[in-house]
């Protein structure tokens, strides 16, 4: 009988639709990276949506939540500070396994970040990184039409990665159409003086699945396969 454990299995492709509970996701995480651990089950991309919430992220700071009544809170293992979850905004948990990729997590991250980016480029959004902030920023023109050259950067996408025996999870979330006013109950990532922005607030209406698609379609020329 041949043991698949050191078999490497086809990524598998997930997209649940509706609301999926915090909790549950947590929960099917964690047996799924065990699984990969094991070398049962395939490394799995999840397409999810949440209900409102907060998550803590392990360098999160109280006095970064400034509404903490308004939604659950969640603490979580991963790192970075408090983020916002909703509906409008596509989660990516994302679970590899490191180990046969060269166990580099900085190199996940820029892959993460450049999927990001390149799937926004499909879309005429130009986003960036920014040198000591987490996420993925948008420049705009300043609010006041006299003033277009006050430009201010926005974020459209965070990042947030736990690896658990070289297996990732945690992932990516872009907001596609989120309530914006929601991140008002904290500081997100810890970064004040800048705002959040969506692909809707850019003044493009894009819809949940032409996002999903255009993810798919990048993904190999990010991660190589």
């Amino acid at each position: 009988m041949t043991s698949i454990k050191n078999t490497a299995l086809p990524l598998e492709w997930k997209i649940t639709d509706g609301l999926t509970s915090y909790d549950e996701s947590m929960a099917f995480m964690a047996q799924r990276v065990a699984d990969i651990h094991q070398g049962t089950a395939p490394e799995l991309v999840w397409f999810l949506q949440h209900p409102p919430l907060y998550t803590a992220g392990t360098s999160a700071k109280s006095s970064d939540l400034l509404q903490p009544d308004r939604f659950p809170i969640y603490d979580v293992g991963r790192g970075g500070q408090y983020t916002y979850h909703g509906p409008g905004q596509r989660v990516v948990y994302v679970m590899l396994d490191l180990a046969r990729r060269g166990r580099d997590v900085r190199k996940y991250v820029f892959q993460l970040e450049q999927w990001i980016i390149v799937t926004l480029a499909e879309f005429n959004v130009t986003a960036e990184r920014r040198e000591g902030r987490v996420g993925v920023w948008v420049t705009r023109d300043g609010p006041k039409k006299e003033k277009p050259e006050e430009k201010t950067e926005e974020k459209i996408a965070a990042i947030g990665v736990r690896v658990r025996k070289w297996v990732s999870f945690h992932g990516i979330c872009i907001n596609v159409e989120p309530n914006l006013d929601h991140y008002s109950g904290i500081v997100p990532c810890g970064i004040s003086g800048h705002g959040v922005t969506s692909l809707a607030d850019l003044g493009l209406p894009v819809a949940m699945h032409e996002v999903d698609a255009v993810l798919k379609h990048k993904w190999a020329f990010i991660f190589g396969e």
